[in-house]
């Protein structure tokens, strides 16, 4: 009886990694599908992006696809800017610790738009990227 009750919470603790495991697996799956859409994306736990022409969405990731979707135009962007722990970031000289986000100052009077990001070097390449899309066109 005492070893039953020493297995017992290691049974929960799988019974909620393989919950969690299946809820993550349902999460990539949905943006799979909504990705097929665009021509550049992103997944993370935080956020997904999408990139098709000049048009980028993002929104939050859940099982049953991205929610709280925005759409806003390139051409609409002045400036996109690394931010980590919510002071701008020098792309030459990353600081790989410390909570990321890709901030977009639009032309006209709008606030701006923080797409948060995991990984410090990825939301950098897509900073890098994003800035030669909105250079394109001015």
């Amino acid at each position: 009886m005492e070893r039953g009750l020493l297995w017992l919470p290691l049974l929960g603790i799988f019974c909620w990694l393989a919950w969690s495991g299946w809820n993550e697996y349902r999460k990539i799956e949905a943006y799979r599908v909504w990705a097929e859409a665009y021509e550049k994306t992103k997944y993370d736990i935080y956020s997904v992006v999408g990139q098709k022409d000049r048009d980028l969405t993002w929104g939050q990731p859940t099982r049953s696809g991205p929610v709280n979707l925005q759409t806003f135009c390139l051409d609409e962007i002045e400036a996109v800017n690394l931010l980590i722990n919510q002071e701008l970031a020098n792309l030459d000289n990353l600081d790989l610790n410390g909570s990321v986000a890709i901030e977009f100052k639009f032309l006209e009077d709008r606030n701006s738009i923080c797409i948060p990001f995991t990984q410090v070097s990825l939301a950098a390449e897509w900073v890098k990227y994003l800035r030669q899309e909105v250079s394109k066109y001015r």
